[in-house]
């Protein structure tokens, strides 16, 4: 830096890294008698010291390297063990006062200038703030995909297909059926009814409270992309509401129960044997 020695950072950076331990030691200590948390953090810790001790003898670009790659980690490290991201913040925070006040105490007895205080303070504050952008920024976008994750996890297991017989297939639908998830319904019928090779799927919608015009008319495109590749549809589990919508698109091979549905495949199937 224009106005400090190397030899005085270093003298910095060497102090900070003598007492990392403690630092580290006193902040686990003080956490856990603030907070619940089982997951170890001293490792963190320590990078995170290390990283700041470093960084004061850093330009701007590789400061933000080496802090970016350290928040990165920390937010896997939150989002893998559920943890918030306010407990990282707390983190970074706490060893911004701490290492302020080393700083100073260093530029005492190192008789720096007001300028060049100023200038090592500034850069180490820009340093903090540049870790608290980018741990936020790496837990959201890690959280974001934990969550999407999920959510696609979810949404295979709520549209099932299930093999009855070597042709015949049952799809049980429960809850409600917005538009995205009979999106999914069609990509995962078609892809299970290829995949098994079913001559016949039942769509059992005894579970679905409500059925609207709109997802009515996206279950009617899954029945005519099931067709397209030979596969006949019945629907069951109809209700005199759910099947007024259903009737009024066309679809009217239709069963109030999936037992009726089966029975109907059934006696189809044995009359082509």
């Amino acid at each position: 830096m224009q106005y400090i020695q190397q030899e005085k950072l270093h003298a910095i950076k060497e102090t900070i890294l003598q007492r990392k331990e403690k630092l580290a030691e006193n902040k686990r200590l003080d956490l856990a008698t603030s907070h619940n948390i089982y997951t170890e953090l001293t490792t963190f810790r320590l990078d995170l010291l290390t990283t700041y001790a470093g960084s004061l003898l850093m330009e701007k670009e590789a400061a933000n390297e080496v802090m970016a790659q350290w928040g990165n980690n920390m937010a896997n490290l939150l989002v893998n063990h559920g943890l918030p991201l306010n407990l990282a913040l707390e983190e970074i925070s706490y060893y911004r006062d701490v290492i302020g006040e080393i700083i100073k105490e260093e530029a005492k007895n190192n008789d720096f200038s007001l300028d060049a205080f100023y200038q090592l303070i500034s850069h180490f504050n820009l340093i903090v703030d540049n870790a608290i952008q980018f741990v936020s920024k790496s837990y959201v976008k890690d959280y974001t995909e934990k969550i999407n994750y999920a959510q696609y996890a979810i949404d295979e297991l709520s549209v099932p297909v299930v093999r009855m017989t070597e042709e015949i297939g049952i799809l049980p639908l429960v809850g409600d059926l917005d538009t995205k998830r009979a999106q999914y319904l069609m990509e995962s019928a078609l892809e299970k009814g290829s995949q098994y090779k079913l001559k016949w799927l039942i769509i059992d919608l005894s579970a679905v409270p409500i059925i609207d015009t709109m997802v009515a008319d996206q279950l009617f495109k899954v029945i005519d992309g099931l067709q397209l590749i030979g596969i006949e549809v019945l629907i069951s589990g109809i209700r005199p509401e759910i099947a007024q919508t259903m009737v009024n698109l066309g679809i009217i091979r239709s069963f109030s129960s999936l037992h009726q549905a089966v029975q109907y495949t059934n006696s189809f199937t044995g009359s082509l044997m």
